[in-house]
């Protein structure tokens, strides 16, 4: 179901079950910031998630609300998940859906790294 960005964090979503460690996942990064991991449904060869450890809704929460190392150590997590991986040679698209019109479905901030073919363009026409 897509989120209203403007919704109160609700800890019962996916992420939060997964950072609570109710939920399993394969992880591929994990600091005191953001945790990354591949996703279920992936939409190119290589779909990882990386979502930061405070419970914020969107984009514009996170970026209103974390304090400064939380947006540096996310910031900064997303890129060494990206070079870790090897992805910056041959390129990745990053992706964060915020609220409805983008069809953000789970209320927690995540960012989408997707890698792996070439991958077309930004929106289809």
């Amino acid at each position: 179901m897509p989120v209203d960005a403007t919704l109160p964090y609700d800890d019962q979503n996916i992420f939060a079950k997964i950072l609570r460690g109710e939920i399993p996942n394969k992880t591929v990064y994990e600091d005191d910031f953001a945790l990354a991991f591949h996703d279920i449904n992936p939409q190119a060869p290589t779909h990882i998630l990386v979502i930061p450890k405070g419970a914020y809704v969107s984009w514009d929460d996170f970026s209103s609300n974390a304090g400064e190392a939380e947006i540096a150590g996310f910031v900064r997590a997303v890129g060494k998940v990206a070079r870790e991986a090897g992805y910056v040679e041959p390129g990745y698209r990053l992706l964060a859906n915020t609220g409805p019109d983008s069809h953000q479905e789970v209320p927690h901030l995540h960012v989408h790294i997707f890698a792996g073919e070439p991958l077309g363009p930004m929106l289809a026409r």
